[in-house]
């Protein structure tokens, strides 16, 4: 039986994160060096500033890894700003039991939530670095002049006839990212009506495309992606522009995107590394590498983009001002 592609990536991914731990395959920001968490973090203390300071507030990561972003966003948290260190309370937004282990040995005194509708109310600072890319996706295909659906049968793609999607030339093929959508427009309902502000990181073009962009790694290596279902971990690009709108639609601001070279940048990512690397003379040249591969276009710079979404009236949240 023919199974949707978006019910194959959600069972599929499910299973590979419940089971795996996903670092064995690849490497997200906060493992490449301890400076992007660092930012990170105090990317949230200036923001509960904004927020005027409550004297307690959810600060909740969604799909927070090994935790390790945490740990230094709260390391650098409790070095530079004591008030909102203290104020924080530390929210991780995770199902997998492999991961919930990693993440209480590197950040002891967290709570955990199953999804984001389960975290308590009131203001919040959330984080999702690399999160929304592994939610599900639809794909359309335009052939033989008639609009197609990929669906899955037997670890194979096939087409099924779809709804009218608009004109196009055959061999079009666009994604919809219908649970990312779902997600940030809850998210987006909730810091409208409660309060907070919400920084995204993730990967896509920042622009309106189309063309096939689920991928597949398994083993640390590129992979196809219906072939190793439950062992390899899927994600696609993040359509940014549908996020913002999304965001919009909920009563909330967004903000960007914008290239995480350029927001990292003009977080300091620069002044701290080379802070470290003075400190740390034997480590200044991984330290600049590591900065070089976060920050550069032709690396992770440019496809990655930082995402924020605010309360309308809110200020312009850091590293976003025009």
């Amino acid at each position: 039986m023919p199974e949707r592609l978006d019910a194959f990536m959600a069972r599929a991914n499910e299973a590979y994160y419940a089971t795996h731990d996903p670092f064995a395959d690849f490497t997200t920001s906060p493992e490449i060096s301890q400076v992007f968490g660092e930012l990170l973090g105090a990317w949230a203390a200036i923001a509960w500033e904004q927020l005027r300071c409550p004297a307690s507030i959810i600060l909740a990561e969604a799909g927070p890894g090994r935790g390790t972003l945490m740990a230094d966003a709260r390391r650098a948290t409790a070095r530079i700003a004591a008030p909102f260190h203290a104020a924080a309370k530390i929210h991780f937004i995770e199902t997998s039991p492999t991961l919930r282990e990693k993440q209480q040995a590197r950040v002891p005194g967290a709570t955990w939530n199953a999804a984001l509708a389960d975290l308590p109310p009131g203001p919040m600072i959330l984080l999702a670095n690399e999160f929304l890319d592994a939610l599900p996706i639809r794909q359309f295909e335009r052939a033989g002049g008639a609009w197609h659906e990929r669906h899955v049968e037997a670890n194979e793609f096939r087409l099924l006839p779809a709804a009218h999607q608009g004109e196009a030339p055959d061999g079009t093929i666009f994604e919809r990212a219908e649970a990312a959508l779902a997600w940030v427009a809850t998210l987006a309902s909730r810091i409208a009506t409660q309060g907070g502000v919400a920084l995204i990181l993730d990967y896509g073009p920042g622009t309106d495309s189309t063309g096939a962009s689920l991928q597949a790694l398994h083993a640390g290596k590129q992979a196809h992606p219906l072939h190793h279902p439950g062992q390899a971990d899927l994600t696609a690009h993040v359509p940014f522009p549908a996020l913002a709108t999304a965001a919009h639609h909920a009563g909330a601001q967004p903000w960007g995107p914008l290239p995480q070279g350029i927001f990292l940048t003009r977080l300091g990512l620069w002044q701290r590394v080379e802070r470290l690397a003075t400190a740390n003379p034997a480590n200044a040249e991984s330290l600049h590498e590591a900065a070089h591969r976060l920050a550069a276009p032709s690396r992770m710079g440019h496809l990655f983009k930082a995402f924020a979404i605010t309360q309308r009236a809110a200020p312009t949240p850091p590293g976003f001002e025009a």
